[in-house]
């Protein structure tokens, strides 16, 4: 069978620069100015959010370049040059580009607990993050404080565990951004597994002169999925046997199979699809008790909506999606348990979850994007006009346009999702029609999206 993925390290400049020491150090030497603006604007500038840079180039700019770019088409290459981590990962090195010729750490190396190590820390995470999001995304501060503390966190693992645990079990993005990024059409993987089981140094794990071990605790040999791959390319430059590489693929490739599907990346899936809609409803719906309610922290109205976001996504959606699971293994006569159909059909929401998200996306980045222009010439709001545009207008782009322009993106996802329900029934050896129960659930979830637009 011919593969149809295209290795992108066969090209001798593409080769050159993933093998450079420098090219990370590079990338978050980029983003690293941009997110320490962000919190000093955030401690010190306007607590106006619209005319403060924090707000502006982190919830607006940076989350529609993530979602509408970034983990679609390149997966997890926001991971490869997020300065959240940077500090705590150079401390760990005492370097910031050279390799250590003993290749020691500067940290106390301790394991991450065995029971931790899933993405359910990282799931709780998210949902904190979610309960707060009208405040965290609307106010210079508290996102300069939540800044702040994934950073402290980041330095803090660096400093207790080995390699980058934060980005691996904590990271309330990285987890989300890990699941999506398997429908992105890029990957790192070996190119003979035969080869990988005959070495035995695993300088891809370990690392060498060349670079450091895999700074994800991931064996490339074992990967088959971009979930918890970081695109860092370390093993791309510590591979002694030249047997690892970067790929173009088809999109959505790590979704054609359920094997080694796990319950808490299922679970994660749901919960991200039900966060979707909500986040419709506190940013851009038309009800204003309940945006009033989830900023007014503490108050009865905010523990209402506290308690009905976590139903909705702990309990209702995935209750909804298990009864779905339940009657495609009636339909099949299956002896196997419901838990199975669960876990493996929860693959073909990843496709519609992600679309869910970036429809979301465009439309809150087309409403809000003209704030960017006056924050770049007035960072902190404090009246300064460095590039000529503090005194443009915020105009919505495209307005009365955006739930038009997310329907294409959610039947792009819907399509994709029925495909995988459909591969995913073949799989199982079962009837395809096992798997119509599924196919109402994304279909229902995709006509809620669209009714919450128009």
């Amino acid at each position: 069978m011919t593969d149809p993925r295209l290795e992108l390290t066969r090209i001798p400049l593409i080769k050159k620069i993933l093998a450079s020491r420098w090219l990370q150090w590079s990338l978050v030497a980029v983003t690293l100015p941009f997110f320490v603006l962000a919190i000093f604007t955030g401690l010190f500038g306007t607590p106006a959010g619209s005319r403060n840079f924090g707000i502006v180039f982190v919830w607006i700019v940076w989350w529609g370049l993530l979602m509408l770019v970034l983990v679609p088409f390149a997966g997890r290459f926001w991971c490869a040059v997020c300065p959240i981590p940077a500090p705590g990962e150079w401390l760990q090195r005492r370097s910031l580009v050279a390799t250590r010729e003993n290749g020691k750490l500067f940290t106390l190396g301790w394991k991450w607990p065995r029971r931790l190590n899933n993405i359910w820390l990282q799931s709780a995470a998210f949902l904190i993050v979610a309960l707060f999001a009208k405040v965290i995304l609307t106010t210079p501060f508290v996102s300069a404080v939540t800044l702040l503390i994934l950073a402290g966190i980041a330095m803090a693992t660096s400093l207790l565990f080995e390699r980058r645990t934060f980005c691996r079990y904590i990271c309330p993005v990285g987890g989300f951004i890990g699941l999506y990024s398997q429908v992105a059409p890029v990957e790192v993987r070996v190119k003979d597994h035969a080869l990988c089981a005959t070495h035995h140094d695993k300088t891809c794990y370990s690392g060498n002169e060349k670079g450091y071990g895999c700074p994800w605790l991931v064996f490339p040999a074992t990967l088959d999925t971009n979930t918890y791959c970081g695109l860092c390319t370390e093993c791309l430059k510590t591979c002694s046997l030249d047997n690892v590489a970067l790929y173009a693929r088809p999109f959505g490739k790590d979704l054609l199979t359920t094997q080694g599907r796990r319950l808490d990346e299922a679970y994660r899936s749901l919960m991200m699809l039900a966060c979707a809609p909500l986040y419709t409803i506190i940013f851009l719906g038309p009800w204003a008790e309940i945006k009033e309610a989830a900023y007014a922290i503490g108050s009865t109205g905010w523990w209402l909506y506290a308690f009905g976001l976590l139903a909705l996504t702990l309990a209702v959606v995935p209750g909804i999606f298990c009864v779905c699971s339940a009657l495609s293994k009636f339909i099949a006569r299956a002896k196997t348990s419901t838990r199975k159909f669960f876990v493996g059909y929860a693959t073909a929401l990843l496709p519609l979850g992600l679309a869910a998200w970036a429809s979301f996306s465009l439309s809150f980045v087309l409403v809000n994007l003209s704030y960017a222009w006056q924050v770049l010439s007035d960072p902190f709001g404090w009246g300064w006009n460095l590039f000529g545009t503090a005194n443009w207008k915020w105009t919505p782009y495209l307005s009365g346009w955006q739930g038009y322009l997310q329907i294409p993106i959610l039947l792009i996802g819907l399509v994709a999702a029925i495909a995988v329900a459909f591969r995913i029934a073949r799989e199982q050896r079962v009837s395809p029609r096992t798997a119509l129960p599924i196919v109402l659930f994304c279909v229902a979830f995709t006509v809620v999206i669209v009714g919450l637009n128009f």
